[in-house]
């Protein structure tokens, strides 16, 4: 789900949709208005599923369509490898994710694990 708003609201540290894909802000610059045309900004920000550096310019009148981002919580139910299946604390819906080769320690049976879920991707929230 994405909402759409204008390309000067956006801050720092919020989120945005480039490339049809959910990312994180990390700078905005604006710069003055010209003899002929409008303020454009410059957008740099972060893939949140992919990790994808990516970079817009267009006018701060622009609109712009801003994610939807979740923060969920769910229990594990299997472990096999790499992967693991989790499920929604909230509508008990099952899914399987990915698990870091670091942080497989942290993955036991029944224990609750945040996640991040926006238009349809779902990642572990785990530092």
């Amino acid at each position: 789900m994405k909402e759409q708003t204008e390309v000067g609201k956006l801050k720092e540290g919020r989120y945005v949709v480039i490339e049809e894909e959910p990312c994180k802000i990390l700078s905005i610059s604006i710069s003055k208005p010209g003899k002929h045309g409008a303020a454009k900004a410059r957008i740099d920000a972060v893939g949140l599923f992919d990790g994808v550096k990516r970079s817009i310019v267009q006018p701060v009148s622009a609109k712009t369509y801003v994610p939807v981002v979740e923060r969920k919580s769910g229990q594990v139910i299997t472990v096999a490898g790499t992967r693991a299946t989790l499920m929604d604390m909230k509508d008990f819906t099952n899914f399987e994710v990915d698990i870091p080769p670091d942080k497989v320690a942290m993955f036991e049976i029944g224990k609750e694990l945040p996640y991040i879920e926006s238009l349809g991707k779902k990642k572990l929230d785990i530092d």
